[in-house]
């Protein structure tokens, strides 16, 4: 090789010695990362040496599932990619629960795994410490896509490749592993000081949106669920104008609580487990659905049953038409509905008339429906006896800022959280995704370092996680985590002495409970151990505990021993 083109540090001019961490390091930081979630581990020392020597701040967990959980909190609170570091075989397979909610939700995260040396790789050798036979395909479940980096100078390219697989519709969690040699050897290449990574486009076919505009010029009652993928393309203000364009009813979903007006005359909320609400959706002779696969929960557990066209949109192909015949189109929330709504302007003045004015529920305006509607969900809940349950959600939400996120592991709260939650100015993350136990308090806490680097502080800066009993258990290691980082996470652990919907479900379904019941700890006690105000506070209490607790510096806990109830999806006679 001539020597002008040899890479030494003499024609580099840098003299300080760098590795394959430091290069992955470089590019994160060239990305616009600022956060890295994880843990320490014997093959991925190279990327934490590195760490050492860059203004990415590290967030370190107890456990690594709770690492995957951070990551995915802080993306969803910054609209940023959430950075994870993970060890080899046993710290990489800990986490794929927290990767598979990211996966299911939508959640952009760039994963680096380390792994054995590059000598080991498809080997099997007696004595390699967390060796896998294939470790890369133990995360292509829960992952949008998997790469292994074999030498040091492919680190760059890899990341930034990555990154792009990330934040391009459907987003997701994606994976690359580099080997423990390949992050520690020497490299000569000048430092990464710019990385560019741009998400593929993917806009609607225009034949199916004029396809789309035809059915609905149409209609006579249109009605639209926003799914979360609304939210993730922060596609509200353009949901909106559709809507209100076609006058038609919307109904959010769990992931897409939020994504709609709570209080807009045309929107039915997030009662989406009622039957009610359900048969305004089959009566509609045109039933629009964006960013949801119309799944389990939204469907009201596969009872909902349209007697009209549907359209379905949605970024992830695969969910198009998975559930009902449908007029599928592949594309971002965003980009659709605005394509959806500059056509439907464009067919109201061709037409010389007022968009949504031939729109006609059997003699009632689509306003005069929801009204109605939205009276037979109060009516049905009055029905039964769950006065208790419904003051203990309003006074949570009486108690919790506009403007403040809110992270809700999955339990009764967060059943009840998903119909009945206005999320106003704040967002509500919950667990919906893959319902793993165990998300609300570890995603807490990266929410609130994302706030924290964003400068937030204070009320601002502050975040409430909701979990049980059972699922506190799951994360209550990253008490010690809350603690180290100082993060400002109020929680909410609502104590019924066992799992309680599984109970719940279980006496409903058999007339007994089975191996529900748990021994669990002073959660005030234990909070105190790790250095975290706590208090046990009544249910009718709980909106002054948690007001204070709002006002208050770093971590604490609030916790609640009762009882709750889930209400049921149709009238009791």
């Amino acid at each position: 090789m001539p020597d002008s083109l040899q890479n030494t540090p003499e024609t580099s001019g840098n003299t300080a010695p760098r590795n394959g961490g430091d290069l992955a390091i470089e590019t994160l930081s060239g990305l616009g990362a600022r956060t890295v979630f994880g843990i320490p581990g014997q093959h991925a020392l190279g990327l934490f040496d590195a760490l050492s020597r860059s203004p990415l701040e590290f967030v370190s967990s107890r456990v690594e599932n709770n690492s995957a959980f951070a990551a995915d909190g802080y993306a969803r609170a910054t609209g940023e990619v959430g950075v994870l570091f993970l060890s080899t075989g046993p710290g990489a397979l800990t986490s794929l629960a927290g990767l598979q909610e990211a996966y299911a939700t939508g959640v952009p995260m760039v994963v680096i795994a380390s792994q054995i040396p590059l000598d080991g790789l498809g080997a099997r050798r007696k004595g390699m410490l967390h060796q896998l036979d294939d470790q890369k395909a133990s995360a292509a479940n829960v992952t949008k896509s998997q790469r292994t980096v074999h030498h040091a100078s492919g680190i760059p390219s890899a990341i930034q490749d990555a990154w792009s697989d990330a934040i391009t519709v459907p987003q997701g969690p994606v994976w690359v592993e580099v080997p423990q040699d390949v992050l520690l050897s020497e490299v000569f290449v000048p430092p990464v000081v710019d990385a560019l990574a741009e998400a593929y486009e993917h806009p609607p076919r225009v034949e199916l949106i004029e396809e789309a505009v035809r059915w609905l010029g149409q209609a006579r009652r249109p009605a639209i669920v926003a799914g979360g993928g609304v939210r993730r393309a922060g596609a509200q203000a353009e949901l909106l104008r559709v809507a209100e364009q076609l006058r038609a009813p919307v109904i959010s979903s769990p992931g897409g609580n939020g994504a709609f007006p709570w209080k807009h005359p045309l929107s039915l909320q997030s009662w989406i487990e009622d039957r009610h609400t359900t048969e305004i959706l089959e009566d509609a002779d045109v039933l629009i659905v964006i960013g949801s696969s119309l799944g389990e929960v939204t469907s009201n557990y596969f009872t909902l049953a349209p007697r009209g066209r549907l359209i379905q949109i949605d970024a992830e192909p695969r969910v198009l038409e998975s559930n009902s015949p449908a007029l599928g189109i592949r594309a971002d929330a965003k980009t659709a509905l605005q394509f959806l709504s500059d056509a439907l302007e464009e067919q109201r003045t061709a037409e010389g008339g007022q968009q949504g004015e031939s729109v006609d529920w059997h003699g009632k305006t689509p306003e005069q429906v929801v009204a109605d509607t939205l009276d037979l969900v109060r009516a049905r809940l009055d029905a039964q006896d769950l006065g208790m349950e419904r003051k203990f959600m309003d006074d949570i939400r009486a108690a919790v800022p506009s403007s403040m996120q809110t992270f809700w592991d999955m339990t009764i709260a967060a059943y009840w959280g998903w119909s009945c939650w206005d999320a106003r100015e704040g967002e509500f993350h919950s667990a919906q995704g893959a319902g793993g136990l165990g998300y609300g308090y570890p995603a807490a806490i990266g929410g609130a370092v994302g706030l924290a680097v964003d400068g937030k502080t204070g009320i601002d800066g502050r975040v409430l996680a909701v979990s049980g009993d059972g699922s506190a258990m799951y994360s209550i290691a990253e008490l010690a985590t809350a603690k180290q980082h100082n993060t400002a996470v109020t929680w909410l652990i609502v104590d019924d002495g066992g799992y309680g919907i599984l109970r719940e479900y279980m006496e409903g379904a058999f007339g007994q409970a089975t191996a529900t019941e748990l021994s669990r700890p002073d959660f005030v006690a234990l909070a105190e151990s790790f250095g975290i105000p706590a208090r046990a506070v009544a249910p009718e209490d709980v909106r002054q505990a948690l007001e204070e607790s709002f006002a208050a510096e770093g971590p604490n806990v609030v916790v609640v021993q009762t009882l709750l109830k889930m209400f049921a999806p149709t009238h009791l006679d």
